[in-house]
């Protein structure tokens, strides 16, 4: 008879652990103790400060209101992220959080503007996608949910203080019920029959027991590689990008609702502009540049005062051989890091709390749970690599070392049959749980060069004139809808401004 679970501790705080807390304490059985340890004389990484819409989703299970969230963590909203440089030196395109209009008798409308080029209509693909349009007029206002509004179709995320967002949730945790341990641990003790982990000894001598053990205590994996030695898988060599520089600087002018990616010569940096400040770093591959010149570029290239010195962090691009092993499953850093460029690291988070949610164990081990969990999430990892991988492999710029070897490397079987795919008829492949669905991939695609050789041929069923007014429509709509809509900074002002940044605000 199986047996449910009395007792499941968090190791270690921050995002992760905090998200982790609060997913369990909204999700599982309240005869089932939650515990959290964490030190606060370890630091948290606390760089990832831009997140992808799915995080809403999150937040509304747990019982967060967006608005106090918001003005907690000094948040402001993103429509998507604003590429320069991608592709080519010069160029500039956005990965929106939209699609290019609805889709017509099944046909999407990426597919009908592809079949209106070839008869010869050179309107450019970002006039179809609102979300873009917005962004680059500096406005912001929620979708609309009824299908039947031009407003329906596009989605949201945040840029947020990924510390203030720990504290928000500890607060939001701690009020359900869950307990917090202040200690360092010096010791995993594993079962010596089984070599399941048994507890962990604090710097004060106490041992702590649990069931089950959630790990998030950042690169090191204490749990999942320093007692349980389940290995590392290296990426390294499709994603060399392993270092960065970050830095917060003051917020100056208006606050755009969109993380900024440029490339340069040896990396990309990126730019997300808060509620009291903005978030900038440098991301970069220790083979092609040494850390002094990538921590110059960084510097030369911020718009505003910095707040403190720029910090580094090392990463290796991969994940840990198996996120659930015996009783311990791992979250965040723990379980693997894919680099920054896409704002994946939150949502992996999100991604492997809802998995463990759905395989929820039991006392009675069972491996064919812990099997099959570790198969979905490895798949999700490796769609999104492929995913950025994407981003390098299709430059064309010819000015740095790292361009030049992601150009012409070797890149994974699937990722080559999606591109070959792409270029011949613009089609792409979608799984139930991925985390960037068609238009984020022909946002990539068509923003660094690839147009396909021809279209979907169904589009041939619909009237040329009925296609041509369709798309007149939909711009039509985007162009009425635009400049109607309140600035970033006046929406955030109205509804879900922090006392500070009202302090800020011109009378």
């Amino acid at each position: 008879m199986t047996q449910p679970l009395r007792k499941i501790m968090v190791v270690g705080g921050g995002t992760a652990g905090w998200m982790c807390a609060a997913a369990l304490s909204a999700a599982v059985p309240r005869t089932c103790e939650i515990v959290l340890i964490e030190s606060e004389d370890i630091g948290t990484i606390g760089v990832g400060e831009a997140t992808v819409p799915a995080i809403r989703f999150f937040n509304d299970q747990i019982g967060l209101d967006e608005a106090e969230m918001i003005r907690a963590c000094e948040a402001t909203f993103k429509l998507g992220i604003d590429f320069r440089g991608w592709g080519h030196k010069d160029n500039r395109y956005f990965h929106g959080f939209g699609d290019f209009g609805d889709h017509h008798e099944g046909i999407s409308g990426y597919q009908i503007w592809r079949r209106l080029r070839d008869l010869g209509d050179d309107t450019p693909l970002d006039a179809y996608s609102l979300p873009t349009q917005m962004a680059y007029a500096g406005r912001f206002f929620p979708p609309n949910p009824d299908p039947r509004s031009p407003m329906h179709n596009y989605r949201y995320a945040f840029h947020f203080d990924a510390s203030l967002y720990a504290a928000h949730l500890r607060k939001h945790c701690e009020a359900r019920g869950v307990k917090r341990i202040n200690a360092r641990i010096g010791e995993v003790r594993l079962r010596p029959e089984d070599g399941f982990i048994d507890g962990v000894v604090l710097d004060d001598g106490r041992l702590e027991t649990a069931d089950f053990f959630i790990d998030c205590s950042g690169f090191r994996g204490l749990l999942i590689e320093g007692a349980l030695k389940t290995g590392y898988t290296d990426w390294s060599h499709w994603l060399p990008v392993d270092r960065a520089w970050a830095v917060p600087t003051e917020r100056t002018g208006s606050i755009l609702p969109y993380t900024i990616s440029q490339a340069h010569e040896s990396g990309w940096q990126w730019r997300i502009p808060l509620q009291h400040r903005t978030g900038n770093g440098y991301v970069y591959s220790s083979r092609f540049v040494d850390d002094d010149a990538a921590r110059d570029i960084l510097t030369r290239n911020l718009d505003a005062p910095t707040l403190k010195d720029p910090f580094q962090v090392r990463f290796t691009t991969g994940h840990r051989n198996r996120f659930w092993s015996k009783n311990c499953v791992c979250v965040g850093l723990a379980s693997g890091f894919i680099e920054p460029l896409e704002s994946t690291s939150i949502n992996f988070i999100q991604n492997v709390i809802v998995r463990f949610l759905e395989f929820y164990p039991t006392l009675n081990h069972a491996p064919v749970v812990e099997d099959q969990f570790n198969s979905l999430i490895l798949s999700e990892y490796e769609r999104v690599r492929d995913f950025i991988i994407l981003h390098y492999r299709l430059n064309s710029r010819t000015d740095g070392e790292l361009w030049r070897y992601c150009a012409d490397m070797a890149i994974p079987d699937d990722l080559a049959a999606r591109i070959a795919l792409f270029r011949y008829g613009g089609r792409t492949i979608e799984h139930e749980r991925d985390s960037f669905k068609s238009p984020s991939w022909i946002s990539i695609f068509h923003g660094q060069g690839v147009v396909p050789q021809t279209y979907d041929h169904l589009a041939d069923r619909i009237d040329a004139d009925a296609l041509k007014a369709l798309a007149a429509k939909r711009r039509r709509e985007i162009a009425d809808i635009v400049p109607r809509l309140p600035a970033h900074d006046q929406f955030i002002a109205a509804h879900c401004a922090s006392p500070a940044f009202l302090k800020r605000q011109p009378a």
